[in-house]
């Protein structure tokens, strides 16, 4: 009788965990209002954390301190000391420093830092403000002590620039420069639906015409996916440069799932959510003159990402000239700390070299989402069982519905779109 009264209570619904992204955003990523649009977009600034991050110089080490104070989230300090392992007399350690403000701690594009190093410049201060009602910006970086000024672009650069959803379009100019030197750059870059072009004006110094098409750059490219790292996402571009090089590049991100039995968890965790990132970049010479200087006309590499989990990234990258592996372990203690190890072989010699990095960083706290198993691998969807449960977090879980129909507020900061501007 006790049984017909008495009900088992019903089991949540299984979930798939999705880890944090190691970097949040990319370094490269806090600066890029400071840049022409059109040397960020067209996958290059994925292409370039790709290539670079964790990938330390080879017989070099880098130690960095990322600090944000408890009671103001909206200044950091970022601290650098790299060098080589095994240093000589002609070798230097250097050191440099950077001090933060930003105006949104979940928007970097109005901020003002100061950079101070023992190599030139010496002192820099750099500001970018920018309105998204408008979509008007405006920046300037100011090199405040220098050991020699040799150009004008040794006194500062002031820019302009307009951004939306899918036009964009700036200016970067040298005000102490003389008038031979105005503009130092000019963008404009627009997309419709999965397209994108642009073309950027960048003077040369014995001839500024606009008639001139070593001025002129231009890229198209192609792509889909929402921005959030929980969403697949690929782009395909071909660019000329300068009428002299021609670039040709893809980049793909996807989000997979692997089952996982982990005994840490509790029994509803059935997978775990995988970051995989792909790249390919060839550049080439089209203008005879390099090749008859006999400069090698033609590069290209081939990288590839994996985040198995909150903790351990796998990178490698292969070239004509060398290939390298990097290996990079995240403990999210408070401080969280990073230490990361690469390996370079170099084609010419043979020889195999390592680079080594540690990384501390209290910029943000991120733990382990849920999200339902339908996330990625199945098609039917069990928003109707999810609903109701409440879980320990005070969350329901992830679902691909929301994911696949643009509703982001529910999520973590960084797994929504990096933001709403080309």
């Amino acid at each position: 009788m006790w049984k017909w009264l008495w009900k088992e209570p019903e089991a949540p619904p299984p979930v798939v965990l999705v880890p944090p992204l190691f970097d949040f955003p990319p370094l490269a990523a806090r600066t890029r209002m400071l840049e022409s649009s059109y040397d960020v977009l067209f996958g290059k600034l994925a292409l370039r954390c790709l290539f670079n991050d964790y990938f330390q110089q080879a017989r070099h080490f880098t130690t960095r301190i990322m600090l944000k104070p408890i009671d103001d989230p909206h200044v950091d300090l970022i601290a650098t000391v790299s060098g080589p392992l095994d240093r000589k007399p002609e070798e230097n350690i250097i050191g440099n420093a950077l001090f933060r403000w930003q105006s949104d701690v979940n928007d970097p594009h109005t901020f003002v830092d100061l950079y101070v190093s023992t190599l030139n410049p010496i002192l820099q201060m750099r500001s970018s403000a920018y309105y998204p009602k408008y979509g008007f910006g405006a920046f300037g970086v100011f090199p405040l002590l220098l050991k020699k000024r040799e150009s004008s672009q040794d006194y500062g650069l002031m820019g302009l620039r307009y951004g939306s959803g899918n036009l964009s379009f700036g200016v970067t100019l040298m005000p102490f420069a003389i008038k031979d030197e105005l503009p130092k750059c000019a963008w404009l870059v627009s997309r419709m639906g999965r397209v994108t072009a642009g073309v950027q004006y960048e003077p040369q110094h014995k001839n500024a015409k606009l008639s001139n098409l070593m001025n002129w750059s231009c890229a198209l490219g192609y792509g889909g996916g929402s921005g959030s790292p929980l969403s697949p996402s690929f782009n395909f571009n071909l660019e000329l440069v300068k009428s002299s090089q021609f670039i040709a590049s893809f980049y793909q991100h996807m989000v997979v799932q692997r089952r996982v039995k982990n005994p840490l968890e509790e029994n509803a965790v059935v997978g775990i959510t995988n970051y995989i990132d792909f790249g390919f970049e060839l550049q080439t010479s089209v203008d005879d003159a390099i090749a008859a200087n006999n400069i090698s006309d033609s590069n290209f590499q081939i990288g590839a990402s994996w985040q198995a989990n909150k903790n351990f990234l796998l990178k490698a990258k292969v070239g004509p000239r060398s290939s390298s592996m990097a290996f990079a372990f995240k403990s999210w203690w408070k401080p969280s700390f990073t230490f990361s190890i690469s390996a370079t072989r170099d084609r010419a010699d043979g020889k195999m070299q390592y680079g080594f990095g540690i990384q501390s960083e209290s910029l943000r706290e991120a733990s382990y989402q849920r999200a339902d198993p339908n996330f990625v691998m199945l098609t039917p969807n069990k928003e109707h069982l999810a609903e109701g449960i409440v879980w320990e977090t005070g969350k329901r879980p992830m679902l691909q519905s929301d994911i696949d129909a643009g509703h982001f507020d529910g999520l973590p900061r960084e797994l929504r779109p990096f933001d709403r501007i080309l």
